[in-house]
């Protein structure tokens, strides 16, 4: 479905190279404009994708200008402390809220700079992905008519910061347009795509002005101007090499060969090694350690990837991508690997494969998903098949050291041209060639939306579909969560955070609409101007079906595509079998007796089908017999609640939407990075080792922007509350813990989580 289409779309606009910059090598480019421009008006609009970033307080600059150390003669584009920041001289003139800690993607960044505006506000602007920025821990304004450093007869910089000549950007750039004399907005130059609804590139097709220029993904100037910029400490030639800096990574999915790629994920890094040169390179310090790809491998296909010797103390293969980042692959039984110093292979031991390696040789790296076969190439020659994998779930490419040394590994994932032919068949790991999911746009199934109270009839709409399930909270006071569906009907309420049995509302939610849902006056989703968050879920788009699949009947609305479904059914004393027409196995059930005071059981497959977890509980795992200690399957689930009337909400995975599983925590700020294949939309995270601990919601209708903290507790009923640092990044393939709060991060514990996605990674953006 939609082959080609995400980032672009089919038809779309696509890019063919980008240029990296690794600030390792003090790579920029310049220019001297022959004359001043318009100092006062101008655009700079430019495709960024981050390599290294910089939690401290180091700054990587984009686009700078020194002619004087005045806020008229010097400005700066940069990142600082991964915030964004506009500045001048003396002045701050923007530092972004957010962060921009995401550097499996792209982003688009436009600034504005237009001091002609008669409101202040609107002389600096700057756009994130075509939406406006307006949250700032900095805000500044020039006067009227002021002028700016950019745009002066001096030598100008891009990647490089002028004023102290140490600071340089480390990823990638593309598509950068300056427009002199011009305040354009976003769409000049992007474009939502209307299958996706992801910001897109588009051709800017106006008048650039004096100084204007436009660079594809070199220094030469494409905008009939002849504005050309020198660049300084790039290999532009010799692409042999692995310092090679044109790139085929671009946001946009061009073809097989040109796409948003695979680098090492900082993220899912350790404290002992350094990723640089726009994340293909690792330096390790004196232990041991492993680095893994920003793309797992997709279930079926064939996947290649390169690594070049540096040094032979290095190994390189596939790994399961919940290893810790600090473990010797060579010693786990969840790494297959290559060990170059003696030529071994290694599952958790040596064994015999090939002869030792020497510095120089490249070392290819084959895996093929269809039938588990990982095989070794040394400059291009197989070494044969050395491992054949039974279990290919979650794995991702990585590399690390065989020696407790400092060593450098180089990575190559397609971006730039590879130093031998892959084998027949095997694809570049990139985001065209991702498996296509069927949901491309995930708020046509599930929805994060807020809205205000009125205290009277209240038409929510936005919602984008007619949901089926609508689980509400008021989030700035103290009150239960809502949830009502269409199985049971409109009116009937269950709480997340109580034992209580159902209760019918006839002032509660009093209809499922085509957009959304209508409210009465009941305060419990619609107290007067008070704020709320309702999550919904799509079902079947038709009325309940009885299903007869089980030993007991029940009611269903099911949607198979979004791996969701409402069962009510009549337990009995003993265990049964309830159909749940998902026609694959849920991984997540939550289950609650309607009838009596009882609490919300729940089924995750982490932790397995003799226990239960309680979702009004902060309780940790119970271990009993409620899913029978039998596993779901993809007809029926197994259950013993007694003789009470019951409802079950059930959630299969679905490859781009959603992802039900776990990780351990590590107890600290920089937490486990957590891969799903989309950029979540909401994130659901249970503690299930430890007792005391609540069920935490994040989502991307309430928090726009990293970090991630306002968070609503599911089995309580307090208001909203924003812990610091907040408890996640959302990102473009996942999400990042950023707290040590044993919630979400307790070290040694095994954490739950279910998320569902705004978009699959294969078109995504940074966020």
């Amino acid at each position: 479905m939609f082959v080609g289409m995400g980032a672009n779309g089919a038809g779309g606009y696509n890019l063919t190279d980008s240029l990296r910059f690794r600030s390792s090598a003090s790579a920029y480019l310049e220019r001297t404009p022959t004359t001043a421009g318009n100092r006062q008006t101008w655009t700079w609009s430019a495709w960024v994708k981050r390599g290294t970033l910089n939690s401290g307080t180091t700054q990587y600059t984009l686009f700078s200008n020194n002619s004087a150390n005045t806020d008229a003669g010097y400005m700066s584009i940069h990142f600082r402390a991964d915030a964004l920041r506009i500045s001048g001289f003396n002045t701050i003139w923007r530092t972004t809220s957010q962060v921009f800690r995401d550097p499996s993607a792209w982003y688009h960044i436009v600034v504005v700079w237009d001091t002609t505006q008669a409101t202040a506000a609107d002389r600096v602007k700057l756009y994130i992905n075509g939406s406006q920025v307006t949250a700032f821990s900095t805000s500044n304004n020039p006067t009227l008519n002021a002028t700016s450093g950019i745009n002066a007869n001096t030598v100008t910089y891009i990647g490089a910061n002028v004023y102290s000549g140490t600071e340089y950007f480390d990823g990638y750039l593309t598509e950068v347009n300056f427009v002199d004399g011009q305040a354009l907005d976003p769409t000049y130059f992007g474009e939502y795509n209307e299958d996706t609804g992801v910001w897109q590139p588009k051709k800017y097709t106006g008048t650039y002005g004096t100084n204007g220029f436009y660079l594809k993904g070199r220094g030469t100037d494409n905008s009939g101007n002849g504005n050309n910029w020198t660049e300084n400490n790039f290999n532009t030639s010799n692409s042999a090499l692995t310092t090679y800096d044109i790139m085929t990574d671009v946001p946009t999915l061009t073809d097989e060969d040109t796409a948003n790629f695979a680098t090492l994920n900082p993220l899912a890094s350790n404290s002992v090694s350094t990723l640089s040169n726009a994340n293909l390179d690792s330096t390790s310090s004196t232990v041991y350690y492993n680095e893994r790809a920003t793309i797992e491998l997709p279930s079926s296909g064939k996947w290649y990837f390169e690594s070049y010797l540096n040094t032979i103390d290095c190994v390189m293969g596939v790994m399961k991508s919940s290893i810790a980042n600090n473990v010797y692959m060579g010693f786990t039984t969840d790494a297959w690997i290559f060990v170059a110093v003696s030529g071994n292979k290694a599952n958790g031991s040596q064994v015999s494969y090939d002869s030792a390696s020497v510095v120089g040789q490249t070392i290819g790296i084959a895996m093929n998903m269809d039938n588990g076969e990982l095989t070794f190439y040394r400059n291009g020659v197989s070494l044969g098949v050395a491992f054949t994998i039974a279990d290919t779930s979650n794995l991702v490419f990585g590399i690390g050291q065989s020696t407790n040394a400092l060593r450098t590994v180089n990575a190559n994932f397609g971006q730039r041209p590879f130093a031998y032919t892959p084998p027949t068949g095997y694809l570049k790991l990139n985001t065209f060639n991702l498996p296509d999911s069927s949901i491309v746009d995930g708020s046509q199934y599930m929805n994060p939306v807020l809205y205000t109270g009125n205290g009277s009839t209240n038409a929510i709409t936005g919602v984008g579909f007619s949901p089926d399930l609508v689980w509400g909270k008021n989030r700035g006071a103290v009150a239960s969560h809502n949830l009502l569906d269409t199985v049971r009907g409109a009116t009937k309420r269950i709480f997340s955070n109580s034992t209580e049995a159902e209760v019918t509302t006839a002032t509660s939610l009093t209809s499922f609409d085509s957009d959304g849902f209508t409210l009465g006056s009941d305060t419990g989703l619609n107290t007067d101007t008070n704020t709320y968050v309702a999550w919904n879920w799509r079902g079947s788009d038709s009325s309940p079906v009885s299903n007869t699949n089980g030993t007991l009947a029940s009611q269903v609305s099911a949607n198979p595509t979004a791996g969701f479904s409402i069962v009510t059914y009549t337990g009995v004393n003993t265990t049964s079998t309830i159909g749940h027409g998902l026609g694959v196995a849920p991984k997540f059930i939550i289950t609650k007796l309607r009838n009596v005071a009882d609490g919300w059981y729940c089924y995750h497959e982490s932790i397995g089908n003799n226990k239960f977890i309680r979702l009004d509980s902060t309780g940790a795992t119970t271990t009993s017999t409620i899913f029978g200690n039998t596993s779901p399957t993809p007809i029926v689930f197994t259950n013993e609640l007694g003789n009470y009337t019951c409802v079950a909400y059930c959630f299969a995975e679905v490859e781009g939407f959603s992802k039900i599983g776990s990780y351990t925590g590590n107890g600290s700020t920089d937490g486990p990075f957590v891969y799903t294949g989309f950029r979540p939309a909401y994130v659901l995270v249970k503690n299930s080792t430890t007792g005391g601990l609540s069920w935490v919601i994040n989502d991307t209708s309430r928090d726009t922007y990293n970090e991630c903290n306002k968070d609503l507790i599911a089995n309580g009923s307090s208001a909203e509350s924003n812990p610091s640092p907040g408890r996640m990044d959302i990102l473009s393939n996942g999400f990042k813990i950023r707290s040590s709060a044993n919630s979400v991060n307790q070290s040694g514990n095994t954490l739950i989580y279910m998320a569902f996605a705004e978009n699959p990674f294969k078109n995504s953006l940074a966020r």
